[in-house]
C-alpha cells in the first residue's frame, strides 16, 4: 500500500474511488442500454422523468432502496443474503487490476514540518505481476455466487438457472483462457502494463531476418492475433451471462433464473455485479489487443515530451500525460461497453444445447488451434 502515511492514504483513497468509479457507472449504463434499445427498435426509452429520461435512475434507485426485503420461507438465510455481497466483490477486485493511465509523480515536498516523497502514484487499485491470472482467477469466483443465490433461494427454478450459469462459466471458461495463450506468447509477460508498452507506435513484426513496418497502422494486438480476439470477446458475453447467452435468466423456462427471489437492493447487488463484469471484460479487450490506454500512433514518451513542452513542470507534465492516456483509455473502454449493449438487442438467445455445442465443439478446439499457430508462427519469426 505504501512506505509511509501519506502514501498509504492515497492509495487507499484511489481504491475507494476506482470502486466508486465502477458502481457509478452502472446508473449510466442502465440508461445508455434503455435509451440505446430503444434506439434499435425504434422507441422513445425513456423520456419523461427529467432531460432525456436521466432522472429515471434517481427513481429507479429510490425504488430499489425502499422495496420490501422479502426472504423466502424455504430460503438457507446465510447464503441468501450473502450471495448478492459476494456477487460485486469479485468484479470490483478484478476491476481494479486493470491499468488505465500512464503513472503520476508527485515531487518531493514539506508538509506538518516533515519531508515526503518523491512519489509515484499508478491509475490502478494495485499492481500485480501476473496480473491476467489474478484478474481471470478473481473474476471466476463468481460461479459460486451464483451456486449460493441458486442453492440459497429454497426454489427450484433458481436452483435450474444456478446450474445452468455455472455450467456454461465453467465451460466457457476454458476457450476464454486458452484464447489469450497466444498473447501472452506474443507479448512474453503477465504483466498487464508491459504489455500495453508493447502495443506502442506503428506496426511492426519480425520474420526471419526481415523486420517490416506499417506505419498507417497502430501496434496493437488485434493485428497479431484477430482470432483470438475474436474468441475471448464472445466468451467473456457467455463469461457475464449477456445475450445471447442469458440461458441463466430464460423468463420463458425459468422465470429469472438465479435470482428469481431477489428483489430490491440484493437485486441491484447482482445487477452490479454483472455490468462489473462486462467491464472487467472491456477493459481487458482494450489492454489485449488494442493498445490499452497508450494513444495511436503515439508512445508514452512522446505523450509525455509533449505535455512537458507545454506545462514545464515535471509533475504537471505527468499529470496531463496521465489525464490523456486515461481519456484514450476510456473511449476504447466506451466502445466494448457498447457493444455488449448493441448485441443484446440485436442477436436472439441460443438454445442450451446450441450454446454448449459452440463452446465445446467450436471455440476450445479454435482456441487450441489459435495457441498452436501462434507457436510456430513465433517459432519461424525468430529462427
Amino acid at each position: 500500500m505504501g512506505h509511509d502515511i501519506f502514501e498509504i492514504t492515497v492509495n487507499g483513497i484511489k481504491l475507494v474511488l476506482i470502486f466508486l468509479l465502477m458502481v457509478q457507472a452502472v446508473p449510466m449504463l442502465v440508461w445508455l442500454e434503455r435509451r440505446g434499445s430503444a434506439f434499435i427498435q425504434n422507441r422513445f426509452g425513456p423520456n419523461r422523468v427529467g432531460p432525456l429520461g436521466l432522472l429515471q435512475l434517481g427513481a429507479d434507485a429510490i425504488k430499489f432502496l425502499t422495496k420490501e426485503n422479502f426472504v423466502p420461507t424455504s430460503a438457507k438465510k446465510a447464503l441468501f443474503y450473502a450471495a448478492p455481497v459476494f456477487a460485486l466483490i469479485p468484479g470490483a477486485v478484478a476491476f481494479s487490476a486493470i491499468p488505465m493511465a500512464t503513472p503520476v509523480y508527485i515531487e518531493a515536498f514539506e508538509m506538518f514540518g516533515q519531508n515526503w516523497g518523491p512519489y509515484r502514484f499508478l491509475v490502478q487499485g494495485y499492481e500485480i505481476g501476473v496480473g491476467i491470472v489474478f484478474i481471470l482467477g478473481v473474476s471466476s469466483l463468481a460461479a459460486y455466487t451464483i451456486l449460493m443465490a441458486g442453492w440459497g433461494s429454497g426454489n427450484k427454478f433458481s436452483l435450474m438457472g444456478a446450474l445452468r450459469a455455472s455450467a456454461q462459466t465453467i465451460s466457457y471458461e476454458l476457450a476464454l483462457g486458452l484464447s489469450i495463450v497466444g498473447v501472452i506468447m506474443m507479448f512474453g509477460t503477465f504483466n498487464l502494463t508491459e504489455m500495453i508498452n508493447a502495443q506502442q507506435g506503428p506496426l511492426t513484426f519480425k520474420w526471419m531476418e526481415y523486420t517490416v513496418t506499417a506505419n498507417w497502422l497502430p501496434n496493437w494486438g488485434i493485428f497479431f492475433q484477430p482470432l483470438g480476439a475474436l474468441l475471448f470477446f464472445t466468451a467473456t458475453f457467455a463469461e457475464s451471462n449477456r445475450l445471447p447467452f442469458d440461458l441463466a435468466e430464460g423468463e420463458s423456462e425459468l422465470v429469472a433464473g438465479f435470482h428469481t427471489e431477489y428483489g430490491g437492493f440484493k437485486m441491484n447487488l447482482f445487477f452490479i455485479g454483472e455490468y462489473a463484469h462486462m467491464m472487467i471484460a472491456s477493459g481487458l479487450m482494450t489492454v489485449f489487443f488494442f493498445g490499452g490506454y497508450s494513444i495511436p500512433y503515439f508512445s508514452v514518451a512522446d505523450v509525455q515530451a509533449w505535455a512537458l513542452s507545454v506545462t514545464q513542470s515535471e509533475m504537471s507534465a505527468s499529470i496531463l500525460s496521465a489525464l490523456l492516456h486515461f481519456l484514450s483509455f476510456n473511449i476504447k473502454f466506451g466502445f466494448f461497453l457498447w457493444t455488449f449493449i448493441w448485441v443484446r438487442w440485436t442477436l436472439p438467445r441460443f438454445r442450451y444445447d446450441q450454446l454448449m455445442d459452440l463452446g465445446w465443439k467450436t471455440m476450445l478446439p479454435w482456441a487450441l488451434a489459435n495457441t498452436i499457430i501462434t507457436a510456430f508462427i513465433i517459432y519461424f519469426a525468430t529462427i
